[in-house]
């Protein structure tokens, strides 16, 4: 049963003795730590016990999801007044809640998944359920798709499916909102049609005073819910188009190639000022800038620029007025850039409360005398605990309060540090490299290259991973290289990708672990592991380097290119048709003009190279990499005489959704690495 946990007890100065005597206790628990057995997998693998937390529009209401105790992630609204209860205003047999926003103080939307169902089951769009805050008048407003309903939810969707969510509008002083911005997709999600409003209460819509532009695939809306911006796309064309404050019309502001926009949209204020990205420099990395509509380009003075890494970050508007409040960034680690001097000192107090972790501030009256704020404080050590403060405390109460933690099995003190290191790659190519390694580890540990899936995403941020962490955990250091192609380092490093599956990006990845040889930080036992692109680089990493590894771990991986780039009658996957036209031609290969290339640098091809031992794992109902990539390299393979161990999943897709299954994978990774490299041996 959830409750708020008592209060938090700030630390007042302490005596000599005191503090001596905290010291040592703090020492004693390091070396218990030290010499515990690791914790099972399950702590790892296993669903968070608080996954969203959302504060209602007065601040006086804690909206929780949670499946703590009970086999089904449920809907919780705490009352935070004094004295105030908790009740769990929706919990289905059959579903589990999640995306959970308030349309006002008494009102809240959500989605309803199935996470018993597997990742690749189609368990259906989620649809859209509406219910008040004291568990009354539910009334679901989109059908799920697959499972219409759940068993005790009242099936009285108005909307099919393929209707979705785009924005609840921020709450203002004095007016009473019911309806939510919902847009209906094409059958193929490729094209959204005209957004309209939905009332939560009654299910009515009633239309926008606007028609979007043609081929229109995503929108930019203000907080009130007006869109802004229309983003669209036809075969190799994408166009951005913009309706300001008081009008009907579009206006382009530009028109590219799928891969050659100009800039990109981020967000809009109320006000109508339109925040876009845009890149400067020769390694070409994006910042924050203000549109200038007179001059019909981005203002040339950033507003925000992350030195070393691209702007990746969201806007935050006050609920009440509208206005900017800040900007929320990752660089190394999340940070949060805040335009007021009221919240930049709430910031700094929350950091000086709660050092050397990320604390993420989601607040009401923001910066005002009577501040409500949620702050989920986290590091790389620790998933997180959530605090609840208010600037002016019932009495008796204090103005912060621990509300709980978002994995209450996780003991930070036996977790990992996590360090990001910037080395130069063989061609001089300044290289990010995650390192997670074991607290107080001083001599070369055996490694794991762990490889990113993607492969244009950034791969890894300051905070807790659990495949890092579990593998930290056995005993190994856990080397992540953001090899070129990954985004979030410049265009260039993006670029640099281009057409190098196999080489160049490859070659990243041996010179990380070399890196770490080099520096005592990994010893010369190492194995090489990833999912889907992961995967196919674990793969290329095994038959190009095989004196690096020792054995190797993929699942859902890529192992035949020709496959992803033309597709097959007798394959479904859900590579769509613009991408094999468009853009991966360009990113990985032309099938024809590059094929050999493509060949040289397609596992199943070159099976025969691979002699390491390998471990396969597949989701049986993946259609991002479907299950014929895996049979085709274990096909190859047996008949080059080196059978991969190999397993599958019922009902999982590009991911494995079901807990049983990530720890029963988590389980033959740990006893399939322990094999071949004997990490408690010399």
């Amino acid at each position: 049963m959830l409750r708020l946990l008592p209060e938090m007890q700030w630390e007042e100065p302490m005596e000599t003795l005191k503090r001596c005597a905290a010291a040592w206790v703090a020492t004693w628990i390091l070396l218990a730590v030290a010499h515990a057995e690791p914790p099972p997998a399950d702590m790892f693998f296993k669903d968070a016990d608080i996954t969203e937390a959302v504060l209602s529009p007065s601040g006086r209401q804690l909206a929780l999801t949670s499946a703590k105790g009970l086999a089904r992630v449920g809907l919780v609204v705490f009352d935070l007044s004094q004295g105030g209860q908790f009740k769990r205003v929706v919990q289905f047999a059959d579903g589990d809640v999640s995306q959970v926003h308030w349309v006002n103080e008494d009102r809240l939307v959500f989605s309803v998944v199935d996470l018993s169902d597997g990742s690749g089951r189609p368990n259906g769009a989620p649809g859209l359920f509406a219910i008040n805050a004291d568990g009354s008048q539910m009334r679901q407003l989109v059908r799920r798709l697959g499972k219409p309903v759940v068993t005790d939810g009242r099936p009285d969707a108005t909307l099919d499916w393929n209707h979705r969510l785009l924005r609840v509008p921020q709450p203002r002083a004095g007016e009473a909102n019911e309806e939510v911005l919902v847009a209906e997709f094409t059958l193929d999600e490729r094209r959204i049609e005209t957004p309209r409003w939905l009332n939560t209460r009654t299910g009515r819509t009633r239309s926008t005073d606007f028609r979007p532009p043609n081929d229109t695939v995503s929108w930019a809306t203000d907080s009130r819910g007006e869109a802004r911006v229309a983003l669209t796309r036809r075969q190799d064309r994408q166009a951005a188009y913009w309706r300001a404050p008081g009008s009907t019309d579009w206006v382009m502001l530009y028109e590219s190639g799928l891969l050659s926009r100009p800039f990109g949209v981020q967000g809009v204020d109320d006000a109508g000022t339109l925040y876009v990205t845009r890149t400067e420099g020769r390694e070409g990395f994006t910042v924050l800038a203000r549109y200038d509509f007179e001059r019909k380009a981005p203002e040339t003075k950033a507003v925000v620029a992350t030195p070393g890494f691209d702007f990746n970050g969201q806007l935050l508007t006050d609920a009440g007025s509208g206005r900017a409040l800040g900007v929320r960034v990752t660089v190394d680690a999340e940070t949060t850039v805040w335009f007021s001097d009221d919240m930049k000192a709430f910031q700094q107090q929350a950091d000086r409360l709660l050092p050397g972790h990320v604390n993420r501030v989601n607040c009401r009256r923001c910066g005002t005398p009577d501040m409500v704020a949620l702050v989920r404080s986290y590091s790389d050590q620790d998933p997180g605990r959530l605090w609840l403060y208010r600037a002016r405390p019932a009495d008796g109460e204090k103005p912060w309060v621990s509300i709980g933690r978002v994995h209450e099995g996780i003991v930070p003190e036996q977790m990992a540090k996590v360090e990001l290191h910037r080395i130069a790659a063989r061609d001089g190519r300044d290289l990010p490299v995650w390192v997670t390694r074991a607290s107080g580890a001083n001599a070369a540990q055996p490694a794991v290259v762990l490889v990113h899936g993607g492969p244009w995403v950034r791969g890894g941020t300051w905070g807790w991973d659990p495949y890092a962490q579990f593998l930290a955990s056995r005993g190994y250091v856990v080397i992540e290289p953001e090899f070129r192609g990954s985004t979030g380092y410049g265009e260039a490093h993006f670029r640099a990708g281009f057409k190098q599956w196999g080489q160049a990006m490859q070659d990243d990845v041996a010179d990380a672990l070399r890196w770490a040889q080099a520096q005592g930080i990994a010893s010369d036992k190492a194995c090489i592991a990833g999912a889907s692109y992961g995967g196919y680089s674990t793969l290329m990493g095994l038959i190009r380097d095989p004196a690096l590894y020792r054995c190797g771990v993929a699942w859902l991986a890529v192992t035949d290119l020709d496959l992803i780039l033309s597709g097959s009658w007798w394959v479904s996957d859900d590579t769509s048709s613009t991408a094999r036209r468009f853009t991966l031609p360009e990113m990985i290969g032309d099938a024809e003009k590059d094929a050999v290339m493509i060949a040289a640098n397609s596992p199943v091809n070159q099976a025969s190279r691979i002699k390491a031992p390998l471990l396969l794992a597949f989701g049986e109902r993946d259609r991002r990499v479907p299950l014929a990539h895996g049979e085709r390299l274990r096909n190859a393979m047996r008949a080059a005489g080196n059978e991969p161990e190999w397993v599958t999943y019922a009902g999982e897709g590009h991911g494995f959704s079901i807990v049983k299954n990530r720890v029963d994978f988590a389980q033959r990774m740990e006893a399939f690495l322990a094999k071949h490299l004997n990490p408690g041996k010399p």
